[in-house]
């Protein structure tokens, strides 16, 4: 097996392995189901900066993150992005643990076809044919629970347009996912400790008062946040754009199945729709991707 090959198998391996654990992140959740989104977020945010400047110190990446500092347009979008991300990670949270975890899996299968619409009203990015009936289906997915059914899957559309927000956040900012993650944990830390000392009045608020589990599991948000997040960089390294995007319907499919088959939530009528039009819409988005990928390659080789 030559270099090439390798590398891609590392990144398949890491992509895999990214996706599957933000697709299971549900169950460690679900276990800590007895305490408030607000302080799960509040030690997600906590642990993480830790658990991020020990890598960051084992790295001797603190040059980067000075660098950053020098820069004030960067240090406002990290400060936007952060928000951003806090608020989907606490509307996460909130979602799972109130069974509402098919609206979550509902809203990460939207997302990339929101990041495409994004794309093109912020970006100047233009989009093909297929895309555009691919955003259409999923448009009518959703209207078609709010006409006959009169509901919004509101949680859906809050964690597609906050993700794809951040996305956009993000791609303004030109850094590594570690650093920059480090940075926006560190904006939200203070507000993480100030609910943790000084707000927080909960029977799990006190951990003197806690079962050893309890906080094993609050001290591994960290991690359960940080180490997908690394594997995805590494995959999104080694592994071409198109080959990528392949693995994003592994997180939310993984969701889907947890929240019908272990949870018990009901796949109604409404959600049935607006999934089957979703699924439609991402067929042929990944099928418009697979067409966009090859004429490129055709056109690298004639040149």
């Amino acid at each position: 097996m030559d270099e090439q090959a390798k590398t891609t198998q590392r990144g398949v391996i890491l992509a895999l392995a990214a996706y599957t654990m933000w697709g299971i992140a549900p169950i460690y959740f679900k276990q800590l189901q007895s305490v408030s989104p607000f302080e799960i977020i509040s030690h997600r945010i906590i642990w993480s900066f830790f658990f991020l400047a020990a890598l960051i110190f084992l790295g001797k990446g603190w040059g980067k993150v000075r660098q950053v500092l020098k820069q004030p347009k960067a240090v406002m979008m990290l400060l936007a992005s952060s928000v951003v991300i806090g608020g989907n990670w606490l509307i996460f949270i909130w979602a799972v643990n109130s069974n509402y975890m098919l609206d979550a899996s509902l809203g990460y299968f939207i997302n990339p076809l929101l990041n495409v619409l994004l794309g093109m009203i912020f970006l100047g990015e233009r989009l093909r044919p297929l895309q555009w009936l691919a955003v259409a289906l999923a448009a009518g997915g959703v209207a078609i629970q709010l006409i006959h059914f009169g509901s919004l899957p509101w949680v859906a559309l809050v964690l597609a347009g906050s993700f794809g927000i951040y996305g956009l956040l993000r791609k303004k900012v030109n850094l590594d996912a570690q650093t920059g993650l480090f940075m926006e944990t560190s904006i939200l830390l203070p507000l993480a400790l100030g609910y943790v000392f000084f707000f927080a009045d909960s029977p799990t608020s006190d951990w003197t008062q806690n079962s050893l589990n309890t906080n094993l599991l609050l001290m591994a948000a960290g991690i359960v946040t940080t180490l997908p997040l690394l594997c995805f960089t590494g995959a999104a390294t080694k592994l071409k754009l198109s080959t990528l995007g392949i693995f994003q319907y592994i997180g939310p499919s993984l969701m889907f199945l947890l929240a019908v088959f272990m949870y018990g939530e009901v796949f109604s009528a409404d959600k049935s729709l607006t999934f089957a039009c979703i699924w439609m819409a991402l067929v042929l988005f990944s099928y418009d991707g697979i067409q966009g990928h090859r004429r490129n390659r055709k056109k690298t080789q004639l040149a």
